[in-house]
C-alpha cells in the first residue's frame, strides 16, 4: 500500500465536467471525425506578476490552442497545443489566437482538416492539416479574412468563427460580433457570414452581414438540424430588465436564429443555455458549440468552475460538455450546464493500449508534447509528465470481462534533465478510488545514465496482478516518487 498522501483533484471523482484539468480550455468548438469528437479550445494560460502570483486574465497573452478528443465523451485524450499566433506560432503574423472552430473535407482524395482562429478581434487566421491534431500550418501567410475585407472594417470585433459543411459541399463561416455603441445595443449589426472556397482557405464572394441580430454580443455558432439552419450567439450585457422580459432571454446568454438559408435572412428562434452564472455562481462570457455524436446532440460551452475550485477567480475558464435539449420541433431549447457531465457512452476496453493522457480525472500532474513533431509544432502525440507522489490519473468505465486480467503493462521513460539521477518510483494499480487496495505494484528503477547527451528510450514493464481485476471499474494510476514520465498502459487476459 501507498504512505503517500493522495493528492485531491480540482473536481470530485465523479464528476465529468470540466473535461480537462490539467489546464484551462475556454471558447470550445466540436469536430466530429471517424467515431471521436475533437474539441478545440483557447488556451487561457495564467498570467503572472514578478513574485509569481496570478493576474486578472487579459487574453492578451493567448497564442496557443487545446486540443482533445473522446469517443466516450468522458475520458479524454490530451492532444497538446497548436503553436497557432505569436513568434514561435504558425501564424506568426498574429498575435493572438482566440476562439478556435474546426473543420475537414476531403479533397483530392485526402481528408484535410482547418483550423479557424481570431486574431484578437481583428480577423479570422486559418490553418490546415493532415491530421485532427496536426501538425497544422499556415497555408496562406495572412488572414484569411481583415480589416479590408468588404463589409468588415466596420465590425466592432472580428472574431468567434464557426464553420458549416453543408450537405451539398458547399461550406460556410460565421463570425463577427461587438457593440459599436450603447444606441445600438438591441441590433449591433456586426454578425457576417460568408461562403469559403473549395480550397477551404479563401472566401467566395463579400462577406453579407446577418440581420436583427437581437441583443448580439460574440460567438457565432452554426448547425443544420431537418433541414433548417440554426444561426447562434451569446447575447450582450446592455439588455434592461425590460427588454429580457420582451425577448425572452437575458444577458450573456446563448441564443438561436433560424433559416432556410444558410446565408439567411435568420429568424429569431430559442434560448439554449444560460450564462454559466445561472448554473455555477460565477459568471463571464458565455461561449458555445453545439454538435452531433451518435445520434444525439451536445452542447460544449465554458465555465469558471476549475478556478474557483483552484481558489483564483481571475478570469479563467474550463470546459464542459452536456446534453443539449431538442424540443417538440426538433429545434435547439433550453439546456442545463452542470458539473456532472454527460453518461459515459461506451465503455474503455483495457486490452487495448492506451496513451497515458487519456483521463477522465488527474490530480498531481501535467503532461507535455512528445516527440519532435510535436515538440516543435504544439499539438500531437503526448506524455504524462511533473509526475509527483500522490498524483493519479482516472479512467472511467474500464471493462476488464468475465475473465480476469493476468497481467498489466506499462511504458515509461526517465524525464527530461534527470540522466544523472538514479529514478525510483512506483505506479500502484488501483480500481474504483485511488485510496484502494492496489491490484499490481509497479516497481520503477532507473540507474544514472553513462555519458554526456546519451539519451535512454521508453521502458516497458510487464507485471503479473496479485489481484485479479473483472468487471466494469473505474480505473487509477497512482504515482509514488519523479523523474519518470508515464507514456502508455495494457493489460492482458
Amino acid at each position: 500500500m501507498s504512505d503517500s498522501k493522495i493528492i485531491n483533484s480540482y473536481k470530485p471523482l465523479s464528476d465529468h465536467n470540466p473535461v480537462m484539468v490539467q489546464r484551462f480550455g475556454a471558447d470550445p468548438y466540436a469536430l466530429v471525425y471517424k467515431g471521436r469528437v475533437y474539441i478545440y479550445m483557447t488556451l487561457d494560460y495564467p498570467e503572472m506578476n514578478e513574485i509569481g502570483e496570478i493576474q486578472e486574465n487579459t487574453y492578451s497573452k493567448i497564442d496557443k490552442i487545446s486540443v482533445i478528443s473522446s469517443d466516450d465523451l468522458v475520458n479524454w485524450t490530451d492532444h497538446g497545443t497548436v503553436y497557432a499566433a505569436g513568434e514561435h506560432g504558425q501564424a506568426s503574423w498574429g498575435g493572438n489566437s482566440w476562439a478556435p472552430a474546426a473543420a475537414w473535407k476531403t479533397i483530392d482524395g485526402k481528408d484535410k482538416f482547418f483550423l479557424y482562429f481570431a486574431n484578437s478581434g481583428n480577423g479570422i487566421a486559418v490553418l490546415t492539416a493532415d491530421s485532427p491534431v496536426g501538425p497544422f500550418t499556415d497555408p496562406i501567410g495572412k488572414a484569411l479574412i481583415s480589416r479590408e475585407t468588404p463589409t468588415c472594417v466596420e465590425v466592432t470585433w472580428l472574431f468567434d468563427p464557426a464553420v458549416l459543411m453543408d450537405d451539398d459541399g458547399e461550406s460556410y463561416i460565421y463570425f463577427g460580433g461587438g457593440v459599436p455603441s450603447e444606441d445600438k445595443a438591441s441590433d449591433p449589426g456586426t454578425a457576417r457570414v460568408a461562403k469559403l472556397g473549395k480550397d477551404m482557405i479563401s472566401i467566395v464572394g463579400d462577406p453579407k452581414p446577418i440581420e436583427n441580430v437581437s441583443y448580439l454580443f460574440e460567438d457565432s455558432g452554426i448547425n443544420k438540424i431537418d433541414g433548417k439552419y440554426y444561426y447562434s450567439y451569446c447575447s450582450n450585457f446592455s439588455m434592461t430588465p425590460e427588454a429580457e422580459k420582451e425577448k425572452g432571454f437575458g444577458q450573456g446568454e446563448i441564443i438561436t436564429m433560424v433559416s432556410d438559408d444558410p446565408m439567411g435572412p435568420f429568424e429569431m428562434c430559442n434560448p439554449v443555455l444560460k450564462n454559466p452564472e445561472h448554473f455555477f455562481g460565477v459568471g463571464g462570457n458565455n461561449h458555445h458549440c453545439m454538435f452531433e455524436f451518435n445520434g444525439e446532440y451536445y452542447i460544449t460551452y465554458h465555465s469558471r468552475i476549475l478556478e474557483e475550485s483552484m481558489g483564483i477567480l481571475k478570469g479563467y475558464r474550463c470546459t464542459g460538455v452536456d446534453k443539449l435539449v431538442l424540443n417538440d420541433k426538433n429545434q435547439p431549447a433550453a439546456s442545463t450546464a452542470t458539473r456532472e457531465g454527460v453518461e459515459q457512452l461506451k465503455n474503455v476496453d483495457p486490452y487495448v493500449e492506451t496513451k497515458a493522457v487519456t483521463m477522465s480525472n488527474a490530480a498531481g500532474i501535467a503532461t507535455r508534447q512528445y516527440g519532435e513533431e510535436a515538440v516543435k509544432y504544439g499539438s500531437g502525440d503526448m506524455i504524462v509528465t511533473n509526475i509527483r507522489s500522490g498524483g493519479w490519473i482516472q479512467i472511467s468505465g474500464a471493462d476488464f470481462g468475465a475473465e480476469p486480467a493476468r497481467l498489466v503493462e506499462v511504458k515509461v521513460k526517465r524525464a527530461e534533465g534527470r540522466a544523472a539521477d538514479k529514478i525510483k518510483g512506483k505506479i500502484l494499480v488501483c480500481l474504483d478510488a485511488p485510496e484502494s487496495r492496489p491490484l499490481e505494484e509497479i516497481e520503477i528503477s532507473m540507474d544514472p545514465v553513462i555519458g554526456v547527451g546519451t539519451k535512454e528510450g521508453m521502458l516497458k514493464i510487464s507485471n503479473r496482478l496479485d489481484t485479479m481485476a473483472s468487471g466494469l471499474h473505474d480505473l487509477y494510476f497512482v504515482f509514488e516518487g519523479e523523474g519518470y514520465e508515464f507514456y502508455s498502459w495494457k493489460f492482458v487476459e
